[in-house]
């Protein structure tokens, strides 16, 4: 799997990260949600993790083509809006070897592989509304 950095919300050690691959998919790299009750919320198959990332954290999709928007469907078992004003992400967890080897990845952090197709259906274009300061029921 190739990797292409998107961008990270730091300028300084490890942090969720984006990435875009040569396989029309996105990496998200982001902090282990260990919460027993909002897993417990989830339906998280066997070979799906689940990781936390800022909400900017998906500004840097503009790197990769797409325009800025804002996602529609939070709801949807791939992506919710936690009220601290955080995304939750599933996907698929990362087990290459070559790819992991590619990212400083900490302890308390793991990746997480989403088809870009899904990311691309949750986004519209911008419509003024602010989904960073609105909750949205946990699934």
């Amino acid at each position: 799997m190739k990797l292409r950095f998107l961008g990270k919300n730091s300028a300084g050690g490890d942090c969720p990260t984006l990435y875009a691959t040569d396989r029309d998919t996105y990496l998200v790299q982001g902090w282990r949600v260990l919460a027993n009750d909002l897993l417990m919320q989830l339906d998280v198959p066997e070979g799906h993790t689940v990781v936390e990332v800022p909400t900017e954290l998906f500004e840097h999709l503009e790197n990769d083509g797409l325009p800025a928007g804002e996602f529609r469907r939070l709801d949807d078992p791939i992506m919710i809006l936690t009220p601290s004003g955080t995304y939750v992400v599933q996907g698929a967890e990362v087990t290459d070897a070559g790819a992991l080897a590619a990212m400083s990845i900490p302890d308390y952090e793991t990746v997480v592989e989403v088809p870009k197709t899904a990311i691309t259906a949750l986004l519209e274009e911008s419509s003024g509304a602010d989904l960073s300061r609105s909750t949205q029921p946990a699934l």
